[in-house]
């Protein structure tokens, strides 16, 4: 864990820092599709990723899930900062988009480090910022890009987080993180195929324009 830590966060932290996470802090090695906070859950921690990815969602007034933003590594989530600086419970579901590894960091540290290390608020901030950016990126594909378009988006950022073209999920899987209905995107998919844009081969989906270098 420690030279995993130094190698992700030590151009982010100072050493100090790094070494206290050490610490306390409590290191996790999760399966892809773990449930990792639901709606309501009192937040104990913050997560930082040392490697792999965690898929953040909200709930609409239907109880329907729609994707908010990706966790990669070097990431903290702008959702539980928020609920642990307000002491407020989760409102946010975070599920593990393939076999990662965190840090817990426990919250009663957050207010401390902020003022104690500048990186550590500096990091509080840029992830602020970064992941407003996020969704308000997501507002603008929801608002004014069509489904089409939407779809082929979603797609192509689901690959660049597990950095492989060839995805493994199902059409469901799809219609229930873009808040759709299976059949919409079944009709979709067959035009994605057709514009030569991806592949389909038994619940996997080849993005056939993503590159990992790009």
């Amino acid at each position: 864990m420690k030279e995993l830590l130094k190698e992700r966060y030590q151009y982010i932290f100072e050493d100090a820092l790094v070494e206290e996470i050490l610490q306390i802090g409590q290191y996790k090695k999760i399966e892809k599709g773990f449930s990792m906070m639901e709606v309501g859950d009192p937040i104990l921690f913050m997560p930082l990723v040392l490697d792999g990815a965690i898929k953040i969602m909200k709930e609409d007034k239907n109880d329907k899930e729609y994707l908010l933003y990706y966790l990669e590594v070097g990431d903290s989530c702008a959702m539980t900062m928020t609920c642990c600086m307000s002491g407020k419970k989760s409102n946010i579901r975070a599920v593990t988009e393939s076999d990662t590894q965190i840090i817990m960091v426990p919250v009663q540290k957050m207010e401390d480090w902020i003022v104690k290390y500048k990186s550590w608020r500096a990091f509080v901030f840029e992830s602020y910022d970064a992941r407003m950016n996020e969704m308000l990126s997501a507002l603008d594909a929801l608002a004014f890009h069509n489904m089409e378009e939407r779809l082929y988006k979603f797609l192509r950022e689901k690959s660049m987080v597990v950095h492989h073209h060839e995805l493994e999920i199902t059409q469901h899987q799809i219609a229930n993180d873009m808040n759709t209905s299976r059949v919409v995107i079944s009709r979709l998919i067959k035009k994605l195929i057709l514009d030569k844009k991806i592949e389909t081969h038994r619940n996997k989906i080849k993005v056939l324009e993503f590159s990992p270098s790009s």
